[in-house]
């Protein structure tokens, strides 16, 4: 009898057993054993220990170490088999399924499509067999694995594991997942945050006022707000962190949950000129504060009661002043035109316009003649300089078909469009004496789509003699994204070598991969 047909004998009385099948131990054995043997021993094998294994439980351990020599063997086809049997060994015995949960989440760094196709199958698999083992499992690679297996678990949770519907993301297990996740967040790099997040927001907590303030407050702790600053030695990674984390709280924000501690933290923190004028390097400088200025004017709408209202507000005046020149006369008299920066303008004159609103008698200018005067001339020479900007745009996208308007530099046109004509909305209110907040704006860059904001990334607008060829240049170095510095601390402890998209050394996609068969004992 060849080594086939042998296999095919001890199949034969295992399945007619019945309830004597518990006797028939060497036959179950000799089905583990031919793990050992050729290929089509292996891929029989790979079939017959998952059907059998529930029966046999004093051999568990040595038919999962045989199940996991099948899945680090060089040929891929039995890779494939053996991944795919592997959901058997916890189909009736929940006990095992945190190891193999663990075992698949291993898997998830193969880079052959069709191993990983069935890797992901399979973690589906087990995940409606028993939701609680398989995320166990999951997370214990995400707690203890290398980076690139920690990545990759992250990238399953978020993108596959709520496709299986209620009927196995119970609450039971929903809050399986909650807690899991915010253990995690102790210690995320960037990546690893917004994946975080973005798999809490498909909780019930992103559907609840109370879940919302669940995800803001990790927001807030995540930014960690409370920190000291120092003006000189300011790091890029301060402000990263600060964008980053205030755009996930950004969704949330609504007239029963408040920006404030973001408002504050910029107010006091950011803002104060010898701060400000510190961050970021020169190349950079312009458009990391600009990504700042528009999380900060988005958040300024949603901003509460704020105590000293006066000095925060005249940390928005203050540096609304560097963007708002006076004119100047060059040696022969003639008045030059500076170049605005109307995006930055356009930011600073929303905050200053909303939080005035709040807080009218903080705006120290109204009641400083001198300081009066001066705002009043640059608010002057602003809308002088926004309103022939308007009338060349006009202009420009005059007559303009559907289709001709959709091209990169018309739109480009329509945003400076929308920019301006804020600014310039915003200007003949703040000229009234005292100030008048009647209106009321959307943001250039902001659509709303289903009750939440939207962003759309545009070039920073600016004007001068040749407004047209610097916009095209700005909006062109605007889609080169900076590239982002991983922060430190809590927030990236877990980075070891990183470049912009996090990436990572892998092991060889090939066979023989050497999985952790550690022991689940703790489960």
């Amino acid at each position: 009898m060849d080594s086939i047909e042998k296999l095919y004998k001890c199949y034969e009385i295992l399945s007619e057993a019945g309830d004597k099948i518990s006797e028939h131990e060497s036959e179950y054995k000799e089905i583990l054993q031919a793990v050992k043997g050729s290929s089509k021993e292996k891929r029989l094998a790979s079939q017959f220990i998952g059907k059998f294994f529930k029966h046999f439980p004093n051999l568990a351990d040595g038919a999962i170490d045989a199940q996991l020599d099948l899945c680090e063997d060089e040929d891929i086809q039995i890779r494939r088999q053996a991944i795919k049997d592997l959901p058997q060994l916890c189909k009736d015995t929940k006990e095992h399924t945190p190891k193999i949960g663990d075992t698949l989440a291993q898997l998830l760094i193969l880079e052959d499509p069709t191993e990983l196709q069935q890797v992901n199958m399979s973690l589906q698999a087990i995940l409606k067999f028993d939701p609680k083992g398989a995320l166990t499992g999951i997370f214990s690679q995400i707690t203890s694995g290398d980076e690139a297996t920690r990545e990759k678990c992250f990238k399953f949770l978020a993108t596959k594991l709520f496709a299986l519907g209620p009927e196995v993301i119970t609450k039971e297990v929903e809050d399986f997942i909650i807690e899991k996740i915010k253990n995690v967040l102790q210690d995320v790099t960037a990546d690893e945050f917004h994946l975080c997040m973005n798999i809490l927001s498909s909780t019930k907590l992103g559907s609840t006022i109370t879940g919302h303030v669940e995800l803001v407050n990790l927001a807030i702790e995540q930014a960690e707000l409370g920190a000291d600053i120092d003006a000189i030695t300011i790091e890029d990674e301060i402000v990263e962190r600060f964008i980053q984390c205030a755009n996930h709280a950004m969704p949330y924000f609504s007239s029963q949950i408040k920006s404030t501690p973001f408002i504050l933290f910029v107010c006091d923190k950011l803002l104060p000129l010898s701060t400000w004028n510190m961050i970021a390097t020169a190349e950079q400088q312009d458009q990391v504060q600009l990504r700042l200025l528009k999380v900060f004017a988005e958040m300024c709408a949603f901003c509460g009661p704020i105590e000293n209202a006066s000095s925060r507000t005249e940390a928005i005046y203050t540096v609304l002043l560097e963007y708002m020149p006076l004119p100047k006369l060059d040696d022969d008299g003639i008045n030059n035109t500076p170049s605005f920066q109307f995006s930055h303008a356009e930011c600073l004159l929303y905050a200053l316009h909303t939080i005035g609103k709040q807080n009218p008698d903080s705006l120290a200018f109204t009641n400083d003649p001198v300081k009066l005067k001066d705002f009043r001339s640059r608010l002057q020479f602003l809308a002088r300089g926004t309103q022939g900007y308007i009338k060349k745009l006009q202009e420009a996208v005059k007559d303009k078909t559907g289709d001709e308007l959709k091209t990169e530099e018309n739109q480009l046109k329509l945003t400076a469009l929308k920019t301006t004509s804020n600014i310039s909305a915003l200007i003949r209110d703040l000229f009234h004496s005292p100030p008048s907040f009647k209106t009321e704006i959307q943001l250039s860059w902001v659509t709303r789509k289903s009750s939440k904001f939207v962003n759309k990334r545009h070039a920073p607008i600016t004007f001068s003699e040749n407004a047209k060829a610097e916009a095209l240049k700005r909006q062109k170095s605007n889609t080169d994204q900076r590239v982002y510095i991983p922060p430190s601390g809590k927030y990236s402890a877990k980075v070891s070598n990183y470049n912009g998209n996090r990436m990572r050394s892998k092991p060889n996609g090939g066979g023989g991969r050497n999985l952790n068969r550690r022991t689940f004992k703790k489960y």
